[in-house]
């Protein structure tokens, strides 16, 4: 095969069908293949663990703490986790066949019914075949591992393509990717949207995109000539629910987890940081005051908060605050340097909700915060709004708690902490409606590159002849007492008997 600038200027026709033949030849499906594949991961992050801190900082401005917590060390985390349990994962499940000798009302039927007998059944998981992975810049080394390990784990051959907003990860990963792991069945493609739109003209097995509502629209009419599957993890206005706190300590400690979740983490651009803050009245001038203490002791130096991405992100997040009706909601911040491309982080109160700032995700470090008469009052204002990618309250009312539960609908909703959901491997990840849909991380990412495919095993040793035509009464009760997993009554039908 060429280089990928030769793939490139061809449309990338020979690449997709060089992976496919790897695939098609089993390579990949090999438990111990995939094992190798994951050990490699490993041994990326542990070996150039240095570099990567190194390009996070020159595409964003990321501090080593930083990076190490949301990138290298969570993802390390995953990895371990799925080079531990892919095995099980992989194995079939088998459906279990018992009798059951039960009346016809009752509704929990067996996994195998007894009128199938002899018979076994169970369901496989296997790869889905040639996937492709676009990712994000903002997480531009997890947001391509953590999904690549599961697409690996799962049996698959896969293309990445990196952001060409993050050039130096992009290159990092273009450069190590075929060190690490098997060069003939994963490939990284760098470049722009015409690469995207390149590779989006050939048929995939699966797709999954990280980033814009606009792109994903995009991705999906372009998936929609070869009926492709799409995974989609868009960004939303992520909300939280900050209750009266009547504890000084509890009060502190959410207000580290807010920070840590709306500045400490790429300086706000992420689709799940928190984007704004809903709080009753008489408590707003309390957390506001303790914002300000706390930013103080947090970022003591300008390094420890990311950059803007570029000259444009920095522009468009300026342009939130040209509204003189939102500018004089400013509390606290509010100083731009477009020479570094960094932002203070800045507090807003009761902004105009018709303006962009409340009706566009802003991902970047402008926090709004919103008031109520009561704190209840927050679960209606998040009805009227698309669904989020994550919803965050901060409470001890149980009530509360569960009217959140029960009466919105988010990706995910996280109690008295915020983003560390995302580093779970337990639960999954993944929006709902216009924040997305798909779900990955730890077994779920195992899971949406696989399918589970249903094996059912008869003999010919039974044959029930009612099942056939011609149909008369007899037949269709004799089904009917088959449907309702009611043997007893089939089986004194069968013998000419009633019960």
């Amino acid at each position: 095969m060429g280089s990928l600038a030769e793939e490139r200027a061809l449309g990338y026709g020979g690449l997709v069908s060089d992976l496919r033949e790897v695939y098609e030849s089993g390579r990949t499906k090999d438990l111990e293949w995939r094992q190798s594949q994951l050990r490699g991961l490993l041994r990326l992050l542990r070996e150039k663990e240095e570099e990567i801190f190194d390009v996070l900082c020159e595409d964003l401005g990321k501090h080593r703490g930083e990076s190490f917590r949301d990138e290298v060390g969570s993802l390390a985390k995953s990895v371990e986790d799925k080079l531990q349990n892919f095995k099980k994962w992989a194995a079939p499940e088998k459906a279990s066949s018992l009798l059951r000798l039960i009346d016809s009302d009752c509704s929990q039927p067996a996994a195998t019914p007894l009128v199938a007998f002899p018979a076994t059944a169970f369901v496989m998981p296997e790869p889905l075949g040639v996937v492709l992975i676009f990712s994000c810049w903002n997480l531009p080394i997890g947001l391509t591992l953590e999904p690549l390990s599961g697409a690996l784990a799962a049996g698959n051959a896969v293309v990445v393509k990196p952001s060409e907003l993050a050039p130096s990860t992009a290159a990092f990963l273009a450069a190590n990717l075929p060190k690490y792991l098997d060069s003939k069945a994963v490939k990284v493609v760098e470049g722009g949207p015409d690469v995207g739109e390149k590779l989006m003209e050939h048929r995939w097995d699966k797709v999954l995109f990280t980033g814009s509502s606009r792109v994903g629209r995009l991705i999906m009419t372009k998936a929609a000539k070869h009926l492709t599957p799409v995974a989609l993890e868009l960004g939303s206005k992520c909300p939280c629910i900050v209750d009266w706190l009547d504890s000084n300590r509890d009060s502190q400690v959410a207000v580290n987890r807010i920070i840590a979740a709306k500045w400490g983490t790429c300086a706000g651009q992420a689709c799940i940081a928190i984007d704004y803050v809903l709080v009753e009245e008489e408590f707003a001038p309390i957390l506001i005051e303790l914002f300000k203490s706390t930013l103080k002791r947090f970022f003591t130096k300008p390094e420890f908060m990311a950059r803007i991405l570029n000259k444009k992100h920095f522009q468009r997040l300026n342009d939130l605050l040209d509204d003189p009706k939102v500018a004089s909601t400013v509390v606290h911040g509010g100083y731009f340097n477009a020479k570094t491309l960094s932002i203070e982080p800045t507090i807003l109160l009761n902004p105009p909700l018709d303006s962009d700032i409340m009706t566009e995700e802003i991902f970047g470090p402008l926090l709004p915060i919103i008031t109520v008469k009561k704190i209840e009052d927050s679960i209606k204002f998040l009805k009227s709004r698309p669904k989020p990618l994550a919803i965050y309250g901060f409470t001890r009312n149980e009530k509360l708690k569960r009217r959140i539960i029960e009466e919105t609908s988010s990706g995910s909703v996280t109690f008295n902490d915020a983003i560390v959901q995302y580093g779970m491997d337990s639960i999954p990840f993944g929006g709902v409606g216009a924040s997305g849909f798909g779900q990955y991380h730890g077994k779920y990412s195992f899971e949406m590159f696989s399918h589970k495919k249903a094996v059912l095993k008869r003999s010919f040793l039974i044959e029930f002849m009612f099942r056939y035509p011609p149909w008369d009464d007899s037949k269709i009760g004799l089904l009917r007492h088959a449907f309702r997993y009611d043997y007893i009554s089939l089986f004194l039908a069968l013998l000419g008997l009633r019960r």
